[in-house]
């Protein structure tokens, strides 16, 4: 069953005496239940009014379909709140009280055992500084905090919003690791907001991108990155003029590197590698590497949507 399904969503923002702003225009996006969903897009694609429209916090315009964990949106929200954890922003506590502390009184107010607390607490990796004032935290650290207090409740459903705004590297790094490991567990699927390429192609098991308001690509990662990739290999030969004049005349596609050697050429839609192997030797020329050019989600989202990443 998806956790998330919205269809032909819109949200125009009107303020008075600018010009009204399209948020949405007609998104559509589902998110199957299990591992960690990637939500892709630069800053004002329309990310965060997506969650505050799933969420019930910003109304939609007009009446579109909304399912969240199988209840409609926002009628249904009341049934099915407790199942979802959220992040959307940099989380408040009370800074003079520890971690710990803050927990506590978030799992009373919920109705929830203490011990729940520690399970959140381990689960983020942050038991040894449990008893520090939250004042004293890292970024990082807080943002895990805010992590295990949406954790609380032991969400089917746990959104986060661009949790690694901000932070340093080693942040980034304990954010991701802690990301990965929600999505292996399985008792809870993930739905990770964020403009960062490199984090969703590290994290994610499947994807939706995002642009001006639409979803333009959604599925498996894999799948995502073979529809942006190019096809071309990269060749290593003795002579790259010569090889480049033999394939040209095989009616290979080719171009130099983007600091030619002399020795490196790109070979771009090519059948098969086996098919410049097979060309260039017919000539006496053989090579000294071939190596697939990998996909990775720029190169994607650039022939996807056309827009800077």
């Amino acid at each position: 069953m998806p956790v998330v399904q919205m269809t032909a969503v819109s949200k125009t923002y009107r303020r008075r005496g600018r010009p009204a702003q399209k948020a949405l225009d007609g998104l559509d996006l589902l998110v199957d239940s299990g591992g960690v969903h990637g939500f892709l897009g630069p800053n004002g694609s329309g990310k965060t009014t997506s969650i505050r429209v799933l969420l019930g916090l910003v109304a939609p315009d007009g009446r579109p379909d909304i399912r969240l964990l199988d209840r409609p949106v926002p009628a249904g929200l009341p049934d099915v709140i407790g199942g979802v954890g959220a992040l959307v922003e940099t989380p408040l506590f009370f800074p003079g009280f520890s971690g710990r502390l803050n927990l506590q009184l978030l799992a009373e107010a919920a109705g929830l055992p203490r011990a729940r607390v520690e399970e959140c607490l381990e689960i983020v990796d942050l038991r040894d500084r449990a008893g520090d004032r939250f004042k004293g935290y890292s970024l990082g650290m807080k943002q895990r905090l805010g992590i295990a207090a949406a954790l609380l409740k032991s969400p089917r459903l746990l959104i986060l919003d661009e949790p690694s705004n901000g932070l340093d590297p080693a942040g980034i790094r304990d954010v991701r690791e802690l990301i990965r490991r929600l999505g292996r567990d399985g008792r809870t699927t993930v739905l990770l907001s964020s403009h960062l390429l490199a984090e969703i192609q590290q994290v994610c098991d499947s994807v939706s991108i995002l642009a001006r308001g639409r979803c333009v690509a959604t599925g498996p990662v894999t799948e995502v990155l073979a529809r942006g990739s190019s096809g071309a290999v990269r060749i290593r030969v003795p002579d790259a003029g010569a090889a480049a004049g033999v394939l040209s005349a095989a009616d290979f596609a080719v171009s130099p590197p983007d600091v030619p050697d002399g020795r490196t050429l790109l070979v771009h839609s090519a059948p098969a590698p086996g098919d410049i192997t097979r060309t260039l030797a017919l000539h006496g020329i053989y090579l000294e590497e071939l190596t697939p050019m990998a996909a990775d989600l720029e190169s994607a989202f650039l022939a996807l949507t056309g827009d800077p990443a």
